[in-house]
């Protein structure tokens, strides 16, 4: 295959995402117990996570169940994943900011539309003349192919920066600058590979995280999004462990980790 024909210090590489959990629900509690005095209920729950006690005032509201049964959060909603009534899950929602993956990846994660909002980088405005790449974990451990993959990005990369360069001038006759910028990068990133690092805004229900997880932390699905799926899991144990408890994480003959649920597609 031969030797790389471009520095490796000329192309920033990235073999991990990063995920960032910046929003999530606050219950009004208030309003929580005004609908309880109006209906002659009495309700309390002892977990102190809003989507999870949102969850819970949902499942109750279909019954009108409050103060009977079960009496821990995680009770009740261990049996609402337990039979299968996935749609209470929809009412608890969390926000993520995910850094360090590649457009592959994104292509694949907006796939899962229900349950999920979006708001991706644009490289139609934002310049792609330093970007990041996301390397495969099969290429970078073999050398010859880490060579290979090196240089087919930073050919691409090249080609890039001179196209907006071409482009640029193409467009000199435009006189709003932000269009004209705008105007080369849309057309230069038809050059940019797969493997281009880019970022992603992502508000997603527990149902919808569940799926998710379900399918990508699969051992079957593609290395880097399962990769994501994972640390995705990891954080919902912590955030919300009466939602996200039941999924065990099994390391693999490869090294590499998969998710288990006993309870699929509540």
């Amino acid at each position: 295959m031969g030797s790389p024909t471009i520095d490796e210090s000329s192309v920033n590489i990235v073999h991990e995402a990063t995920v960032y959990l910046v929003g999530m629900q606050v219950v009004n509690q208030e309003a929580v117990d005004e609908f309880l005095e109006d209906h002659g209920a009495l309700w309390q729950t002892d977990t102190e996570v809003g989507g999870e006690r949102l969850s819970e005032v949902a499942g109750r509201v279909c019954y009108m169940s409050f103060g009977k049964g079960r009496k821990t959060n995680k009770e009740y909603l261990g049996n609402i994943i337990g039979v299968g009534h996935g749609s209470v899950l929809e009412h608890a929602v969390w926000n993520f900011v995910i850094t360090g993956v590649s457009r592959s990846l994104t292509h694949e994660l907006i796939r899962h539309r229900a349950g999920f909002g979006y708001s991706q980088l644009s490289q139609r405005y934002v310049d792609e003349s330093e970007a990041d790449y996301v390397e495969p974990p099969a290429i970078a451990e073999d050398p010859e192919l880490h060579a290979l993959w090196l240089d087919a990005v930073a050919h691409a990369q090249t080609a890039y920066r001179k196209l907006v360069d071409g482009l640029a001038a193409k467009f000199s006759d435009v006189e709003q600058a932000t269009l004209r910028r705008k105007m080369a990068r849309q057309a230069a990133r038809s050059v940019l590979p797969n493997a281009c690092e880019t970022k992603i805004f992502v508000t997603a229900n527990a149902r919808g995280l569940r799926h998710f997880i379900e399918l990508r932390g699969d051992e079957h699905a593609d290395t880097e999004i399962r990769a994501l799926a994972i640390k995705v899991l990891r954080i919902m144990q912590d955030a919300a462990p009466n939602i996200f408890g039941d999924y065990e994480i099994v390391k693999i003959s490869d090294g590499t980790e998969v998710a288990h649920t006993p309870h699929r597609k509540v």
